[in-house]
């Protein structure tokens, strides 16, 4: 019997049995392929995972620019109807021959209906849920969930990219250094990054982390002052604190993520939570969303540099009141 897709990538040790086992909970709730599921959790690139699902299924990868800018005369190829049926897009017409990035690349009903409908030989090839998704929506207007738009943009690629630089961009990152750098107590740096959070999200909360506890400390838009909660093995902010990194993507129902659940008065279906780390210990963790039925449209680029920028100016303030004290 071959070895399972999960089993196959934990053998390879691109991912855990607790990875795997967060992805198929996921995947029960929000369905999806294992591989979308993975890659929202940020267990694996989307790169890595197509690299190894073509090895996995003994099929050629489609290089992504290739989806880019198709021709109409290769996509009149395959209709509509047929594109949403068996989630496929053609690339590539040479001949008699008819490249196309097929959600199962091994399905032979697929292949020989395609092969029958087009009068093209089929060369199937291996690209990952989201990148299908984006193509299909791009090509045969068949829109994406929401959930699947958060993590590739309307122009196709990982939002997690930096927004492009100007002039005034600068001269206004410019000034939030400055005010980081000048920044004295703890709640001066809380502030600023609670303010500038809102150039990317509506609701924001910093928890403190103590033992097995995390309390709000500061929030906008959402009420978390002073909660606190007990940091469940299978939660949020276990998933963050273990990996020592972000979380992005719909805030999964389960019980480690009750309370805040119940903060939130719902699932959004996209968040992210970051690490707010001082040298390598992890003191505290920004939460972020647009709300329980948006998606976050720019990239995160800016809060993990925020972020960044509040950690360092924590430890000079640190180093400050050292100074004071001697």
């Amino acid at each position: 019997m071959a070895m399972k897709l999960g089993e196959a990538l934990i053998k390879g040790s691109l991912i855990t049995k607790e990875h795997l086992k967060l992805a198929l909970e996921r995947q029960v709730i929000f369905g999806g392929r294992i591989g979308t599921n993975l890659v929202e959790l940020n267990v694996i690139k989307e790169s890595e995972f197509v690299s190894f699902l073509s090895k996995y299924l003994n099929v050629p990868a489609v290089d992504p620019s290739k989806l880019v800018s198709v021709d109409d005369e290769t996509i009149s190829c395959i209709s509509k109807e047929m594109a949403e049926k068996y989630k496929v897009v053609p690339f590539r017409k040479d001949r008699n021959r008819l490249h196309v990035a097929l959600l199962d690349p091994r399905s032979m009903a697929a292949v020989d209906e395609l092969r029958f409908i087009t009068g093209y030989d089929i060369i199937p090839y291996v690209t990952s849920e989201l990148r299908l998704l984006y193509a299909l929506e791009k090509y045969y207007g068949l829109e994406r969930d929401l959930r699947y738009i958060s993590i590739f943009g309307r122009e196709g690629e990982q939002t997690e990219t930096a927004p492009k630089d100007s002039d005034e961009s600068k001269k206004q990152l410019a000034k939030i250094k400055e005010a980081f750098s000048n920044a004295k107590e703890r709640d001066e740096i809380i502030g600023l990054l609670l303010s500038e959070s809102k150039k990317i999200s509506s609701r924001a909360a910093i928890f403190i982390l103590k033992g097995d506890r995390a309390t709000g400390w500061k929030a906008r838009g959402m009420e978390a002052e002073n909660v606190e909660i007990k940091i469940a093995p299978a939660s949020i902010f276990a998933d963050v604190i273990d990996k020592k990194n972000y979380y992005r993507g719909p805030l999964l129902k389960i019980p480690g993520n009750e309370t805040l659940i119940s903060l939130l008065s719902g699932t959004p279906q996209d968040c992210c939570m970051i690490p707010i780390q001082l040298r390598d210990r992890i003191i505290a963790l920004l939460y972020v969303d647009n709300g329980n039925a948006s998606v976050m449209d720019a990239g995160l680029s800016y809060i993990h540099t925020l972020v960044t920028m509040a950690s360092y100016s924590f430890e000079i303030s640190i180093l400050r009141r050292k100074i004071l004290d001697l």
